[in-house]
């Protein structure tokens, strides 16, 4: 008889989203969100496949989707923050539906032996595939859901690259395109979207560039075709649809720090421990479970990922918002 011994990011399904809660009785945004998002399937949005290849995508064992039970598809692909597409929850399903982000081409720039520009299904082909790969999600405005993503690991992509010794931080940005994505029109953010990492975190094994999503092209409100996924963070530090990933010597300045340092700061581990300074970061609201508000759960240390990563941040004061 095997008996499985559950890693330590795991939680008991008790505690997760059930796959089978797709019936909402939410507060009165939550409803509002959830019910533009069906209207922009209704319409025929482009929210279920794309032209990215790769597919079907192998699972990776050491992160199974019986570990954690994913969150329903309909939450994940109606419950978005893409400000590029609008800064309502359910703008981004809606505004993205008849946006083509194909072909598409990506951008390896900066400290590197190899920049290139390279046709993301090229790019697939020269990382070696496709996996699956179910991570626990956290957003910095405190609620949860666990998604089962499709991609690579980006050490794959560093390696393609093949930074110099003086690249010390990897720099993403998503794509310029206020024609096409209504939210950069506006002014809520600086455009283009950008976010970065110190190379070791680009490096490590739970780094992940997304392109799909419970074994499907990603939708583009989920930030086809590329996003990054870094599950120990919160969920700002995923950029999407990317266009450009330079290496770069200095800590890049992401768009969320440089709009407000005080709130959003460069790291942006997930630690229950220092709290938002306008929330509490103690516990988070699951998404698609317990009735109109979320059930809630404790916040893990990392997101649920200590023991693979808090070794990245020997000598780094945790006590601070960064």
């Amino acid at each position: 008889m095997l008996i499985r011994t559950p890693k330590d990011w795991e939680l008991p399904e008790s505690v997760v989203t059930p796959e089978s809660a797709y019936e909402l009785r939410p507060r009165r945004d939550f409803l509002k969100t959830i019910g533009l998002g069906l209207a922009g399937a209704a319409l025929g949005g482009r929210d279920l496949l794309g032209a990215t290849g790769g597919f079907p995508s192998k699972e990776n064992p050491d992160y199974p989707a019986s570990a954690l039970k994913p969150t329903a598809y309909e939450y994940i692909t109606g419950y978005n923050n893409f400000y590029e597409f609008g800064t309502d929850k359910a703008e981004p399903r809606v505004a993205a539906g008849k946006w083509q982000p194909e072909p598409w081409t990506v951008e390896l720039a900066g400290l590197i032996r190899n920049p290139a520009k390279i046709d993301v299904n090229d790019l697939i082909k020269q990382v070696g595939g496709l996996e699956q790969r179910v991570y626990r999600m956290r957003c910095v405005e405190a609620w949860s859901m666990v998604i089962p993503w499709d991609g690579f690991q980006l050490s794959k992509l560093v390696a393609l690259a093949d930074p110099l010794p003086e690249a010390k931080f990897v720099k993403l940005t998503t794509l310029l395109d206020p024609k096409n994505m209504p939210g950069q029109r506006q002014r809520s953010l600086d455009w283009p979207y950008v976010e970065g990492l110190r190379l070791d975190e680009a490096n490590h094994e739970l780094a992940f560039i997304a392109t799909g999503i419970y074994g499907k092209p990603i939708p583009n409100q989920n930030g086809a075709p590329l996003r990054l996924v870094v599950p120990w963070k919160y969920g700002f530090k995923g950029v999407k649809s990317i266009v450009k990933i330079e290496f770069v010597a200095k800590q890049p300045m992401n768009t969320w720090r440089q709009m407000q340092a005080s709130e959003y700061g460069f790291l942006a581990n997930v630690n229950p421990n220092v709290d938002h300074p306008r929330w509490s970061q103690a516990s988070e609201r699951i998404i698609g479970a317990g009735g109109a508000f979320g059930a809630r759960q404790k916040t893990l240390m990392f997101n649920g990922y200590e023991k693979q990563v808090a070794a990245l941040y020997q000598g780094v004061d945790l006590r601070k918002f960064y």
